[in-house]
């Protein structure tokens, strides 16, 4: 996530901002041309990146007007974009050609008078019988939503809320296993008052484990603010995002045949980064060839699976997290009040 230019300025900021609307031209035309970001490019370190985005490729605006945008999840069946505004404890779809609207609220926190910046969901994805998924800010749990896609409601059942009897902190990103096995990520950004929110039940920030069986295990606690998870294609390898601006990498864990971590290893440090380009360490996906598209100071980095950065889409925003369509060949990017989408080589 989750974000963050220094994290409590940042959401203090986004949640005193003056509520605008959700904002695209109104028009039913599939053809229609969306507007450029402003000040937004495509850098590359490497002419493989050419191989993977065009050099003519335009970073679009599908939607604008939103508090701090999350967990973009692409819905193939529906041909359609669903995404959190965290601040604003809703989900929204987007379609080709259309205003994006409300899907389904509540989407986090289910009770009244929240006093935090995050109740939402953040992290959406589909589990194997197409049901969604979340991880849910406000009430500190992996749920799933019990309607159909195309009938939302705002009913859920709790997936896991506990480690040992302690509640989580705020679950915020998650990935499905080849097997079938939810892997997520449990900072604090969804608790008031962060790390020193009196509700906070545990002393560290874990990730976890919870298998088809719907047994949990605690996979590590080293990580200060994990956040973005994804596997390598293979789903031999865990990737997984740290958004401490004092620590601001990303590791990769080898999966050992009963599912749990091997000791991990950097894969790449942006803490330099930090101050001098908006935004975090954040999202994570695995593109068609084992590339890593990762939200981070700046924008999105583009990784070979060997950690080499073979270009940027710097948007300019600080960015929360990307997803794919169906075939991989369009990336749909969150930033800010921001929905972006880059087409991809095909």
């Amino acid at each position: 996530m989750k974000y963050i230019k220094i994290i409590a300025v940042f959401f203090i900021a986004m949640s005193c901002k003056e509520k605008k609307e959700t904002v695209v031209p109104e028009t039913d035309n599939s053809s229609i041309t969306y507007p450029i970001l402003e000040g937004a490019s495509i850098a590359a370190n490497s002419e493989a990146l050419w191989d993977i985005v065009s050099k003519e490729a335009k970073i679009e605006i599908l939607a604008e007007g939103h508090y701090w945008t999350e967990g973009p999840l692409w819905v193939e069946q529906q041909q359609m974009l669903l995404y959190t505004d965290i601040p604003r404890n809703a989900i929204y779809v987007w379609k080709e050609g259309k205003e994006a609207e409300v899907y389904l609220e509540p989407s986090g926190f289910l009770g009244e008078n929240f006093t935090g910046g995050e109740p939402g969901a953040n992290g959406l994805l589909l589990d194997s019988e197409g049901a969604l998924v979340l991880c849910q800010h406000g009430e500190r749990r992996m749920a799933k939503m019990n309607s159909t896609l195309d009938a939302p409601k705002p009913s859920y059942t709790a997936l896991v809320a506990e480690y040992n009897q302690k509640r989580f902190n705020s679950p915020n990103d998650a990935a499905y296993r080849n097997n079938g096995d939810l892997y997520f990520t449990d900072p604090p950004y969804g608790l008031p008052e962060r790390m020193d929110d009196p509700a906070k039940e545990l002393d560290f920030q874990g990730v976890y484990r919870l298998d088809t069986e719907g047994e949990l295990t605690l996979l590590t606690k080293e990580f200060t603010r994990p956040n973005g998870i994804a596997f390598s294609l293979d789903s031999k390898q865990l990737y997984v995002a740290n958004s401490d601006p004092e620590q601001a990498i990303w590791k990769v864990f080898e999966i050992k045949e009963d599912g749990t971590l091997g000791s991990g290893k950097l894969f790449y440090d942006a803490t330099d980064l930090v101050g001098t380009e908006k935004g975090l360490p954040d999202g994570l996906k695995v593109d068609r060839n084992g590339n890593i598209f990762a939200t981070g100071p700046g924008g999105v980095f583009i990784f070979t699976p060997e950690g080499e950065v073979l270009g940027k889409i710097k948007t300019g925003r600080a960015t929360s997290n990307c997803a794919f369509n169906a075939d991989k060949s369009v990336l749909f990017i969150t930033a800010d009040s921001y929905i972006l989408r880059v087409k991809l080589t095909e």
